[in-house]
């Protein structure tokens, strides 16, 4: 049985991005076309019709959530003019692979946009144990990057 380990609140982490409040909540409607896309870059169909985001100046804030071995990951993401700023694990519900949550894997996409090819544009080095959780993390960062190009269109 997984346990839930809760590393940082979503409302937490949103808050020590936007400067201690939790800026109002805005909503993406995805269209067929952007499930379309979604679905290319995951690998996999992407669930939510609506996805929410918050706004920190030109900084997107998003919570996305992506199926590790059997569980969602809950990771927070900020991105600004389609890079990656930040990533954090908040929470982690498999029983291997929480090393996902250290700053010398999640440091890796910082900077990180996505090509022509639908890929980050950097190297994310896997952790030994946690393939799954590497590439959960990969694909929420590929999404986010996209989150963020197609909102601000």
């Amino acid at each position: 049985m997984a346990a839930t380990t809760v590393y940082q609140k979503p409302s937490d982490f949103i808050r020590s991005v936007c400067g201690g409040k939790i800026p109002t909540t805005r909503t993406l409607t995805l269209t067929a076309s952007h499930q379309s896309r979604i679905r290319r870059l995951m690998g996999h169909e992407y669930r939510p019709s609506k996805v929410r985001y918050w706004m920190s100046g030109r900084r997107m804030v998003i919570i996305l959530e992506e199926i590790g071995k059997t569980q969602p990951i809950t990771t927070g993401y900020v991105v600004s003019g389609g890079k990656i700023e930040q990533v954090r694990l908040l929470i982690y519900r498999e029983t291997i692979g929480a090393e996902v949550r250290r700053a010398s894997f999640t440091n890796q996409f910082k900077g990180a946009t996505i090509g022509s090819n639908g890929k980050l544009n950097r190297r994310i080095n896997n952790i030994a144990g946690a393939t799954l959780s590497t590439r959960a993390f990969m694909e929420m960062g590929r999404v986010a990057v996209y989150l963020d190009q197609i909102r601000s269109k």
